[in-house]
């Protein structure tokens, strides 16, 4: 089953909270009384994403970390990639961290790498604030621009 870690699940949360106010700086234990993730893990955390770029680290008495770009233009990729490294859905796929003890023998290899592919195009176009905002990532395409909303059951 292909599925994240908790933490990295935990990262995206916390992301999103600090992607709502860009540039402002948050404590671990700050971030942790708005999210509800535990002060070990937001730490352990925000130090992975900062050796990771994608948020700053702020030293001194009011320090702390602040995500200094917009919601858009952070992806899914790269949180996923700071926590758990390349995408590779099996060892024989170009940048998998471990290497295939059959690949040179099997047929396979290509028709993976077109699917690990997909996927990273998938992750690569949904961004955080795309998290943020579901609406926006799947806005209604009725002919009518009508809700697709399925009608009450109060008034039937």
């Amino acid at each position: 089953m292909l599925r994240l870690n908790r933490m990295t699940d935990y990262a995206i949360v916390i992301l999103g909270h600090m992607a709502h106010d860009v540039g402002r700086v948050r404590t671990a234990a700050a971030l942790s009384e708005s999210t509800g993730v535990p002060v070990p893990s937001v730490s352990k955390i925000l130090k992975i994403m900062t050796h990771a770029s994608l948020i700053t680290a702020h030293r001194g008495a009011k320090g702390g970390y602040s995500l200094d770009r917009p919601a858009a233009a952070v992806s899914m990729t790269e949180i996923i990639q700071a926590l758990e490294g390349p995408i590779a859905l099996t060892a024989c796929v170009d940048g998998a961290e471990e290497s295939c003890e059959v690949e040179h023998s099997c047929f396979m290899r290509g028709n993976w790498n077109r699917v690990n592919a997909a996927i990273h195009a998938a992750l690569d176009a949904v961004t955080l604030a795309d998290m943020m905002d579901p609406e926006e990532m799947f806005p209604d395409r009725s002919a009518d621009g009508a809700s697709r909303r399925q009608p009450s059951l109060q008034n039937a």
